[in-house]
């Protein structure tokens, strides 16, 4: 993509409204804009970020046998009624009237949509197990919408749902969905805590979230040192065998936020308690027949008796993932995108836009990394070599290629690292083979 014709609204200065740098860096990069309270719009470099994010997130769910589908964001009031959570969910929950008087609602989640869909198309016990997810959109009515899209009211969420004959089935599925996303995080470049967490409104009585580590982070955050240096599971794992050591493993650490923190086994650790913030990025519950029981889903098992299956959902905040990926990764220039998440993996800058041998090389470049699979953005602008390089620092691509006069002479152009800021001069041939290979 060339620079000249990329809608790239970039700022200056911070918008006084923005609190974290998250949402400051956002605004500043271009990557949305406010369209009302805790609303955006993506603009095209945020939503490239979120799309590559949500393909990670898809195959990792695809990887341990979960299959995708699409429920409606507008949900009807009864299903809600049927799970006793239409009035106990509060005033988050957007509830609103179609023309002909029926009540519907704006999802939050969609544990009853997705409990009506099993009701109605599954009978028996060997239609178990099945695991079930979504992409959507989603909206919570925050009484003080803030920190952009950390904290908005309209926001992408993958939830998934789980349904077994019994416990033990159910168990399974949850471990299988803890180690998807100790996964899912690490390819995104992040390493992420998974805590014991309260259910809240979704229910049930065992729950996990996965918090990732930043200094701006909105929860305090206490944990074993080990689990900072914990390697998460490789594309060789088996779900269809025992995980349960894995997640044994990873929980057998204490690792708590401030809601849950226990003094005394905070100073039971000693040197080895980690005190720093955190963000959360995703939650696994198990809640039991606590929606199967009430909207009277059921199956009929082995011995010909009816049973309500066990159930589960799993949630992972994707757009919520582009704000706290950014909290964790960047500098007092801008951004830092991890390899896997980034928009373009390479600026291409021109010190030079007047300069026909300078444009003839830049040219040649954007084609080779182009026909060579690379995302690449060429910054083609007449505009100073200190807006351009500005500019990149703060979009924050991982590589910049840098082309100008006085090394074109020499034969060599700059390569420069974004996350560690090494820059080396390297012939056209070296540049393109190190960008490629």
């Amino acid at each position: 993509m060339r620079r000249s014709q990329y809608f790239l609204p970039t700022l200056k200065e911070t918008p006084a409204e923005a609190q974290i740098v998250s949402h400051r860096l956002m605004l500043r990069a271009g990557m949305v804009r406010q369209s009302s309270a805790g609303i955006y719009s993506w603009l095209p470099l945020g939503f490239r970020v979120l799309m590559k994010i949500q393909r990670i997130v898809e195959e990792e769910q695809d990887a341990l046998g979960c299959q995708q589908m699409l429920m409606p964001t507008i949900q009807p009031a009864d299903l809600w009624r049927e799970s006793g959570r239409y009035d106990a969910y509060g005033p988050e929950m957007l509830r609103i009237s179609d023309r002909h008087k029926r009540e519907m609602l704006y999802g939050p989640t969609n544990e009853e949509q997705i409990t009506d869909i099993f009701r109605a198309s599954l009978r028996s016990y060997k239609d178990l197990p099945k695991l079930l997810y979504h992409i959507q959109w989603k909206f919570r009515d925050e009484v003080r919408p803030r920190f952009g899209i950390m904290r908005g009211r309209e926001f992408l969420m993958k939830d998934a749902y789980s349904f077994d004959l019994d416990y033990a089935g159910a168990k399974r599925s949850y471990n299988k969905m803890f180690v998807a996303y100790l996964r899912t995080f690490a390819r995104l470049g992040l390493r992420a805590i998974p805590m014991r967490a309260e259910s809240g409104p979704i229910g049930g009585d065992m729950s996990h979230e996965f918090i990732i580590l930043a200094d701006t982070g909105e929860t305090a955050v206490f944990c074993h040192r080990d689990l900072l240096s914990m390697q998460p599971p490789g594309a060789d794992v088996d779900y269809e065998g025992d995980l349960q050591p894995i997640v044994d493993r990873w929980t057998a650490l204490y690792a708590a936020t401030d809601d849950l923190h226990d003094p005394e086994k905070g100073k039971a650790l000693g040197d080895a308690l980690v005190t720093t913030r955190g963000i959360e990025i995703g939650h696994i519950f198990y809640f039991g027949t606590k929606y199967s029981k009430p909207m009277n889903a059921k199956v009929t098992g082995a011995d010909g008796a009816e049973v309500f299956p066990e159930m589960g959902s799993y949630g992972i905040g994707v757009s919520r993932l582009v704000g706290g990926i950014i909290e964790a990764c960047h500098d007092d220039n801008g951004i830092i995108w991890p390899a896997s998440v980034a928009p373009f993996q390479v600026g291409l800058i021109s010190l030079k836009a007047d300069d026909k041998a300078l444009s003839d090389v830049c040219e040649r470049l954007y084609r080779d990394l182009q026909a060579n699979g690379v995302d690449v953005l060429y910054d083609d602008r007449d505009e100073r070599a200190g807006v351009k390089f500005a500019d990149m620092d703060l979009i924050g691509l991982p590589w910049q290629l840098v082309v100008g006069p006085r090394g074109l002479k020499a034969g060599v152009v700059e390569l420069k690292n974004r996350a560690g800021g090494e820059r080396q001069e390297l012939s056209l041939e070296s540049a393109l083979a190190k960008l490629t290979g």
